[in-house]
C-alpha cells in the first residue's frame, strides 16, 4: 500500500487535528456493531445522561473510560457495541421546563398535560442535540444506529411489562404511607433522593395536661406545627415513671382533642423524658405505631406546604411560619415552658433544596425484600457481578441488605404514566399493557414512575426486551462492564441488577467499574455555589481533546476521586506536542517507506533491539494492565515507553544511522522507527484517539483506521534480554558522564578525556561494540576502555553496574568536594544493601515470594555491594 504524502504541520495544533475526524469516523461507520458471528460481542451500555443541560467533568471521565475499553477491545478483535442514549430524567426536566415558562409568564396548568408535554419534548430535541455534539468533541466511538433514550417507544413497552409483572406477582402495591414529599415540586421523593443536612432548629418541651386533671405529661419535639396531628402520646411499657398512665388520655392544647396514652416498645426510655408525641400523618416511625394501635391519622397541611382546615386558625399558612406562630399561642397559653438550641439533620429535595417534609399519601410501592434477597444471593455465585474495586461490593450489599420498600410514583407529567386506571364509578383498580376496552367508564393515573424505574431497565429494555427473541438481546446481553462513579451505587447500580435478575434470571453486567467524584484543586466538590466547575468543553477548546481525556484517565486508581488541575492536562498536552514532534522527525526520516517495504532482517544495534524490546515490555505491560481498569498504571507506562525510551533515547540514536552513510542501516532503521510508531499509536489510541489517527494515517499502514487496527500483540522472535541488558548499561554511563560534567559546569560540546574500567572481558566487550554511541553521547576527546584501568589521582569517578567511569578533570575537581560526593553516594548504596538484605532475612518474603522475585532482589544485593565496594576503594584512594 502506497503511503500517502506526509501531511503533518510543523506545530502539533490539536484543533486543526480533530476538526471533521469525527464525521470521518462516523463516516467509516468504525463505531457500529457488525453482529459478525466469528467475532466474540463485547458491549457497554452507556450511563444515559439526564436532558437537563451540558455534560460535565464526571460524564467526560466516566464515559472516557468508556471509550478506552470499547477501543481496545474492538481493536482485539471483538464485535464491540457501545450502546448510546439519554434519560429522561422526570422530575430534573420537568423543573427545567417549567421554569421556563415561568420566565414566559406561563404555568404548565396553562398549557395542560398533553401541550406540556409536548413543550418538554422539544426541550429533550434540544438538548439531545447539544448532548450529542458533546460526545463527538470527545471523540466517543458511539453506536448511533442504536441510541436509545429512555421514553422511546420500546422502552415504554418494557416499563409497562415490567410495572404490570411485578403488580400481578404483588410485588408492586397501592397505599397509604409516609413519604418523602417535596412541597417545592410537589411529588413524592424515594428515600435516596433526600439529601441531609446539619440545620441548626430546636427543641420545643411542652406540658400536655392529663384529661382527668391529675396533672400533665411533659414532651419535647422539633416540629411543633405537627402537634395539629397528634393522635396519641406513646410511652414505654415497661418504664415505672409512666406505665401507670397507658390507657390514660392527654387533652391536646390548642385543639382541644383528647388523644390517649399508648405503650410502644419504640419509646426510648433513655432519650430525653422517654414520652414521645405520636403523629401519624407527618412521622414514619410515627405511621408504624399508629398502624400498631390503630390510630387516627390526621394530615395537617397540604401538598405545597401550608396548613389545610384540619389545622384550623393556623389554615393556610406556610409550616415554618405556622411553626412560629404555634410557638407563640403555646407560649401564651403556659404550655411551651423551654426551647432548647439543637443542631440536627434535616432532610433535603436533591433537586429542588426544598426542606422534605413526611407527608401521608397514597402512592405506589415496589416491595424490595424478595427482589433484594435474590440480588444479594447472586454475589455468592459464579456469575455474581464483580465490583471493582471490590470494596464496592460490601456498599452495595450493605444497602440490599437494609433495602425499603421503594416509592415509584411521581406525580408529574414527564415521564411513564402508570399503567393503572381506576373506574370511574366503583373505584376498581385495573392495571394492564393497555387502556381496560371500555376505556371512557375508566381515569387513568395521573402519576408517572420514578426516573429510576426505566434507568433499572436500560441493559436489556435498550436490546429490545420484552422481546426475547430480539437479535440484539440475544447477541449483547448480558453487557459486559458498566462505569459509573460510586454516587450512584443505590439509585442505579443495584436496581439494574435485582431488575435483571427479575426478568432476564441473568446479571446485567459482569464487572462494574467504579470511579470517584472529579474534585476542584483543594479537593473540593465542583459546584455552582462555589463557582469552581469546569465546562470540558472550555478544556478542548484550550488543550484538545485527547489531553483532556489522557489526564482524567490515568489521574487516579480505581474507585478514587479525581482532584481537576489546569497544570496537569497543560502537562498531558506537552506530552502529546512530544509524541507530534518524535512522529513528525521519524515520518521525515522515513523516506516515503511503504507498508510492504518494512523489513529488519538485516543488521540491528543494540539501540535497535532494545527498543524493539522494550516495545514488547510495554504491550505485555499495557494489556494486562487495562484488562484490570488499572488506568493510571497504564498512563504510567505509556508515558515511559514513549517519553522515556522512545523520544529520548532510541529518536536521538537512530540519528547515527540516518545521517550516516550505510544504506542497509538506513533501512533497518527506518523499518524499526515505523514499526514502533506504528504499534505505539495502537497503545495509546484508546486514550489519546485525534492525534493517534492523524499520526497513523502518514505512517506506512494498512487497512482504513487506526480505530479497526489490530492491537499490538508480544512478538517474542523480537526480545533480546542481553541486548536490554547492554543498552541499560550504555545509558548507564551516559547519564553518569552528563551528570558529572553538569556537577562540574563542563558543557557536552567541551571534549575531555574518559576511562573506562570495566570488571570483566565479557562486560568490556558489550562497551566496545557500542563504542560510537559512548563518543557520540559522551563526546570524549580521547577513551580508554579495559579492564587494568588506573585512575588518576584528580579524576571524578561513576560507579554503574559492572564497570567504573573515570573523568581525569584536573583544574576543574575540588578533591574535597569530590570526597563528600562519593560518601554521599556510598550512604546511598548502603542504604539500598541494608534495604535488600532485610528483605531477604525476612521468612515471610521468602516463603511468599515467587523465585523469580526471590532472584532478582538476590541480584540486586549482589549489584549494589559491588557497586559500594568500589565507591569506598574510590574514596581511600582520594584520601591517600
Amino acid at each position: 500500500m502506497e503511503t500517502k504524502e506526509i501531511t503533518m504541520p510543523t506545530k502539533y495544533d490539536p484543533q486543526s487535528i480533530e476538526k471533521g475526524r469525527y464525521d470521518w469516523w462516523l463516516q467509516g461507520k468504525f463505531f457500529e456493531a457488525k453482529d459478525d458471528e466469528g467475532k466474540q460481542p463485547y458491549t457497554i451500555v452507556i450511563p444515559p445522561p439526564n436532558v437537563t443541560g451540558k455534560l460535565h467533568l464526571g460524564h467526560a471521565w466516566d464515559t472516557t473510560l468508556q471509550d478506552i475499553l470499547t477501543r481496545m477491545k474492538r481493536m482485539q478483535g471483538f464485535d464491540v457495541l457501545w450502546l448510546p442514549g439519554m434519560d429522561h430524567a422526570g422530575i430534573a426536566t420537568q423543573a427545567k421546563v417549567e421554569e421556563k415558562l415561568r420566565n414566559e409568564g406561563k404555568s404548565r396548568y396553562d398549557l395542560g398535560r398533553e401541550k406540556f408535554v409536548e413543550e418538554t419534548w422539544k426541550w429533550k430535541e434540544e438538548y439531545a442535540s447539544h448532548i450529542r455534539q458533546q460526545w463527538s468533541k470527545l471523540g466517543l466511538g458511539l453506536d448511533y444506529s442504536r441510541e436509545r433514550f429512555t421514553l422511546d417507544e420500546g422502552l415504554s413497552d418494557a416499563v409497562k411489562e415490567v410495572f404490570v409483572t411485578l403488580y400481578k406477582k404483588g410485588l408492586i402495591y397501592r397505599g397509604e404511607y409516609i413519604i418523602n414529599w417535596d412541597p417545592s415540586t410537589k411529588t413524592a421523593l424515594s428515600d435516596i433522593e433526600v439529601i441531609y443536612k446539619d440545620v441548626q432548629g430546636a427543641f420545643y418541651h411542652m406540658n400536655y395536661p392529663l384529661s382527668d386533671g391529675s396533672g400533665h405529661i411533659q414532651i419535647a419535639t422539633t416540629r411543633p406545627e405537627t402537634m395539629l396531628g397528634d393522635t396519641a402520646i406513646a410511652v414505654h411499657p415497661e418504664d415505672d415513671r409512666y406505665k401507670h398512665l397507658i390507657g390514660k388520655t392527654v387533652t391536646l392544647p390548642i385543639v382541644g382533642r383528647e388523644i390517649p396514652i399508648v405503650g410502644d416498645d419504640y419509646v426510648d426510655m433513655e432519650f430525653g423524658t422517654g414520652v414521645v408525641k405520636i403523629t401519624p400523618a407527618h412521622d414514619p416511625n410515627d405511621f408504624e405505631v399508629g398502624n400498631r394501635h390503630n390510630l387516627e391519622r390526621v394530615l395537617v397541611m397540604n401538598e405545597d406546604g401550608t396548613m389545610n382546615e384540619k389545622a384550623g386558625k393556623y389554615q393556610g399558612q406556610d409550616r415554618f411560619v405556622c411553626r412560629k406562630q404555634i410557638v407563640k399561642d403555646l407560649q401564651e397559653l403556659g404550655v411551651l415552658f423551654k426551647i432548647e438550641d439543637h443542631l440536627h439533620s434535616v432532610g433535603h429535595s436533591e433537586r429542588s433544596g426544598a426542606v422534605v417534609e413526611p407527608y401521608l399519601s397514597t402512592q405506589w410501592f415496589v416491595k424490595m425484600q424478595p427482589l433484594a434477597d435474590e440480588a444479594i444471593a447472586l454475589q455468592d455465585k459464579e456469575n455474581k457481578v464483580n465490583f471493582v474495586p471490590d470494596r464496592f461490593e460490601k456498599t452495595y450489599l450493605r444497602w440490599m441488605e437494609n433495602i425499603r420498600d421503594w416509592c415509584i410514583s411521581r406525580q408529574l407529567w414527564w415521564g411513564h404514566r402508570i399503567p393503572a386506571w381506576y373506574h370511574k364509578e366503583t373505584g376498581e383498580v385495573y392495571v394492564g399493557l393497555e387502556a381496560p376496552a371500555d376505556e371512557e367508564n375508566w381515569n387513568q393515573d395521573n402519576d408517572v414512575l420514578d426516573t429510576w424505574f426505566s434507568s433499572a431497565l436500560w441493559p436489556f429494555s435498550t436490546m429490545g426486551w420484552p422481546n426475547e427473541e430480539a437479535a440484539d438481546f440475544k447477541r449483547y446481553f448480558p453487557t459486559d462492564a458498566l462505569v459509573t462513579g460510586y454516587d450512584i451505587i443505590f439509585f442505579w447500580v443495584s436496581r439494574m441488577i435485582f431488575q435483571s435478575i427479575e426478568f432476564t434470571g441473568d446479571r446485567p453486567f459482569k464487572d462494574v467499574l467504579i470511579h470517584g467524584l472529579v474534585r476542584d484543586e483543594q479537593g473540593r466538590k465542583m459546584s455552582k455555589s462555589l463557582g469552581n466547575g469546569v465546562d470540558p468543553m472550555d478544556v478542548i477548546e484550550k488543550y484538545g481533546a485527547d489531553a483532556l481525556r489522557y489526564f482524567l484517565s490515568t489521574g487516579s486508581s480505581p474507585g478514587q476521586d479525581l482532584r481537576f488541575s489546569f497544570e496537569k492536562v497543560e502537562s498531558t498536552w506537552n506530552f502529546a506536542n512530544k509524541i507530534w514532534n518524535a512522529s513528525r522527525f521519524a515520518l521525515m526520516n522515513m523516506d516515503g517507506m511503504t507498508y510492504e517495504e518494512i523489513d529488519f532482517s538485516g543488521e540491528k544495534s543494540v539501540a535497535d533491539k532494545w527498543i524493539l524490546t522494550r516495545l514488547n515490555e510495554t504491550i505485555e505491560h499495557v494489556t494486562k494492565l487495562s484488562e484490570r481498569y488499572e488506568f493510571g498504571e497504564v498512563g504510567r507506562a505509556l508515558y515511559n515507553f514513549i517519553w522515556d525510551d522512545f523520544c529520548d533515547w532510541y529518536i536521538e540514536m537512530a540519528k547515527l544511522p540516518l545521517y550516516g552513510e550505510d544504506e542497509a542501516a538506513k533501512k533497518t532503521t527506518r523499518s524499526i522507527l515505523a514499526y514502533v510508531l506504528d504499534n505505539t499509536m495502537r497503545l495509546l489510541h484508546p486514550f489519546m484517539p485525534f492525534i493517534t489517527e492523524e499520526i497513523w494515517q502518514n505512517l506506512p499502514h494498512e487497512g482504513e483506521s487506526i480505530t479497526t487496527s489490530a492491537w499490538p500483540v508480544v512478538n517474542p522472535e523480537l526480545s533480546d534480554d542481553q541486548a536490554a541488558q547492554d543498552m541499560k548499561l550504555l545509558m548507564e554511563m551516559i547519564r553518569s558522564v552528563r551528570n558529572i560534567r553538569a556537577e562540574v559546569n563542563t558543557p557536552m560540546s567541551k571534549k575531555i578525556k574518559m576511562l573506562v574500567k570495566a570488571k570483566d572481558e565479557a562486560v568490556l566487550k558489550a562497551i566496545e561494540n557500542n563504542r560510537s554511541y559512548i563518543e557520540r553521547f559522551c563526546n570524549p576527546e580521547e577513551l580508554q576502555m579495559g579492564v587494568d584501568i588506573e585512575a588518576p589521582e584528580k579524576a571524578m569517578t561513576a560507579v554503574v553496574t559492572g564497570l567504573e567511569i573515570i573523568l581525569p578533570l584536573e583544574g576543574l575537581i575540588n578533591i574535597d568536594e569530590e570526597i563528600a560526593r562519593l560518601e554521599k553516594e556510598y550512604d546511598k548504596l548502603n542504604k539500598e544493601v541494608d534495604r535488600v538484605q532485610k528483605k531477604l532475612s525476612n521468612e515471610g518474603f521468602m516463603k511468599k515470594a515467587p523465585d523469580s522475585v526471590v532472584a532478582e532482589e538476590r541480584a540486586k544485593e549482589q549489584d549494589y555491594l559491588e557497586k559500594r565496594s568500589i565507591v569506598e576503594a574510590r574514596i581511600k584512594e582520594l584520601r591517600g
